[in-house]
C-alpha cells in the first residue's frame, strides 16, 4: 500500500496505475478465496423456488470447474421441475467449525441451467466421478446435469469480523 507520503510525489496517471494495482491484487485474492473454499468441500445448500414461490433448500454434491459448478440429480426430483420453471438459485458451502470466529464459506446468488451438450455432460460426470470415486455416478441419460453460475459471490471470512463478507460480482 502506498503511503500518503509517496502519493504527493505521485502524478495522476501514476496515482491511478497504482489504484488499479492495488485493486488487481484484491481480485486476483478473492478469486483464489473463492477458488479454495470451492476445492475444499464438497456438498452445496442449494435453495431453488417451488410452484406455490416458497423457497426450497436442498443438500448435492457438486464439482467445479473455476467459478463454474456442476451438480446433477433426478429427473424427476423436485429440485429439477423447480428448476425448469425458474433457473434463479441461492446456495451456500461451508462446514461447521468449534468456533462462530472460525467460519469460512460462499454464499452465492445464481443461475442453474440444465446441460444439455453430450461433451459437457460427461465432462461434468467425469468430474463428479473424480471428486466422489467411492459413489457410483449414474449415466448422463439417466440424471439431471446442471451448470450453475454465479452472479453475485459473498465470501463469508468471520476471522476478519463477526459476519463479515466480501461481496463479488461476477
Amino acid at each position: 500500500m502506498l503511503s500518503t507520503v509517496k502519493l504527493r510525489g505521485l502524478k495522476a496517471a501514476e496515482l491511478l496505475a497504482s489504484a488499479a494495482l492495488v485493486e488487481a491484487t484484491m481480485e486476483e485474492e478473492i478469486k483464489n478465496k473463492i477458488l479454495t473454499l470451492l476445492d475444499q468441500h464438497r456438498i452445496m445448500t442449494i435453495a431453488t423456488l417451488r410452484p406455490d414461490g416458497w423457497p426450497q433448500a436442498t443438500t448435492v454434491g457438486y464439482a467445479n470447474e473455476g467459478l463454474t459448478i456442476y451438480f446433477a440429480c433426478s429427473p424427476d426430483s423436485q429440485k429439477a421441475a423447480n428448476l425448469a420453471r425458474d433457473d434463479r438459485v441461492s446456495l451456500t458451502i461451508d462446514h461447521d467449525t468449534p468456533q462462530v470466529i472460525e467460519i469460512t464459506g460462499l454464499s452465492m446468488a445464481a443461475h442453474a441451467r440444465p446441460v444439455v451438450e453430450p461433451v459437457e455432460a460427461s465432462k461434468a460426470l467425469r468430474m463428479l466421478r473424480l471428486r466422489y470415486p467411492d459413489l457410483p455416478v449414474p449415466m448422463p441419460e439417466d440424471v439431471s446435469i446442471f451448470r450453475v453460475t454465479p452472479t453475485i459471490i459473498s465470501v463469508l471470512d468471520f476471522s476478519k469480523g463477526f459476519g463479515h463478507t466480501d461481496l463479488v460480482t461476477c
